[in-house]
């Protein structure tokens, strides 16, 4: 059976970073403003906007091999670089402009996790 061409489609991605500590995570990303929901003691949820982010517990996370990245298109990255280094606990990398046309920065989070992000200069 082939598939319906108008069936397929993918709504969305979420990416699942790795923690050692579920709760921590969840109330580091918190304080980033995302609304979290644990679903227990190993895996919980943090969203903002239209991003979904997942997390699970590893016992083994190791920031230099075992964290996680993904790419945020927002609307000002000076925005998000000004709001998130009010929050303690993580590293920002201050946006840039880039030769593509984008102004890029990032948010490394204490699991050693990487929020890139970045808006059309």
């Amino acid at each position: 059976m082939s598939p319906n061409e108008e069936d397929f489609a993918l709504l969305a991605v979420a990416p699942v970073f790795s923690t050692t500590n579920v709760m921590r995570w969840l109330e580091h990303y918190r304080r980033l403003g995302f609304s979290v929901k644990p679903h227990d003691d190993n895996y919980g949820y943090a969203s903002l906007d239209s991003v979904e982010i997942h997390v699970s517990h590893n016992p083994d996370h190791n920031p230099l091999t075992s964290a996680g990245c993904s790419f945020l298109n927002v609307a000002d990255a000076d925005a998000v670089y000004a709001r998130w280094s009010l929050v303690s606990g993580g590293n920002n990398v201050k946006p840039i402009d880039t030769d593509y046309g984008m102004r890029e920065g990032g948010h490394i989070d204490p699991d050693g996790n990487l929020l890139r992000y970045g808006s059309r200069s």
